[in-house]
């Protein structure tokens, strides 16, 4: 009985920063279609979620905070499917960087599989801005969903870089949070409930996530061509959002956690 109630608690730190090291390096090792076409699904999973956020905050009349909160736990999506049904989010995979810190896999290989990762992300998400363009969803609520979504691009571009690449750490320091605690987990539920909470706050902060930006930056900019959002305040929002998931992703998470259990001689 001790021994089945044992087997059902989460994972301890420790043993979740060794499942992290051994997940980078399969990562690192897997072949670039696979890489590619899981990053792929990565951009739509994010993609979908990141328009489910935008119906759900439309027309909301229930205030700030607890309109960003239920538009926070409908992006829960993306993550949840990345990480139950299996996918290459470059975001995520800042993670590598344990592996690497180990010396367990190579510096090519890392920027390879962010790359691939990246590169796929980015196509998954322009392919499902065209497929939701074809659905004509910004017509919803007549035409409010279209109007959030011009909305909140437009909040994205007039942020500094600074602010950016701040909400950039911030947010990536909360997904790989995420993607840690999901490994601490057996059960789908577990993984599901791990994801609930981190993603839920990093929306509802108005953290910025580089791959999620790829859909609501172009989506909003090809809904209205018209629209205040210019390219290159789309592009500054989307290199600053990444460089800062960059950084929390392998800094404040990888880096933190690598100090406390995998560094050499560590026991």
């Amino acid at each position: 009985m001790d021994d089945q109630s044992s087997s059902m608690d989460a994972y301890a730190p420790k043993v979740i920063a060794g499942k992290i090291e051994a997940m980078g390096v399969s990562k690192a090792n897997a072949d670039s279609l696979t890489v590619f076409v899981l990053a792929l699904l990565a951009g739509a999973f994010i993609s979908l979620a990141a328009l489910l956020f935008t119906v759900v905050i439309t027309d909301s009349q229930l205030g700030f905070g607890v309109t960003r909160l239920l538009g926070g736990l409908s992006f829960c999506l993306g993550l949840v499917l990345v990480i139950v049904a299996g996918a290459e989010l470059f975001t995520g995979n800042n993670l590598l960087a344990m592996a690497w810190a180990s010396k367990r896999i190579s510096s090519r290989a890392v920027l390879r599989n962010w790359l691939l990762s990246y590169m796929g992300n980015v196509l998954g998400c322009l392919g499902t801005v065209a497929l939701v363009l074809l659905a004509d969803i910004g017509s919803q609520a007549n035409g409010g969903v279209g109007e959030t979504a011009l909305q909140i691009a437009s909040a994205k571009g007039e942020l500094s870089l600074l602010e950016t690449f701040s909400r950039g750490i911030l947010c990536n320091a909360l997904v790989c949070m995420a993607v840690w605690l999901a490994m601490a987990g057996h059960s789908v539920t577990d993984k599901i409930l791990a994801v609930i909470f981190p993603v839920t706050a990093f929306v509802a902060l108005g953290f910025e996530h580089s791959i999620a930006n790829w859909f609501f930056l172009p989506f909003a900019m090809l809904l209205d061509p018209q629209s205040s959002i210019s390219l290159g305040s789309a592009a500054g929002n989307l290199l600053a959002a990444t460089a800062g998931n960059i950084v929390g992703g392998t800094l404040l998470v990888a880096g933190v956690y690598w100090l406390a259990y995998l560094r050499k001689g560590h026991g």
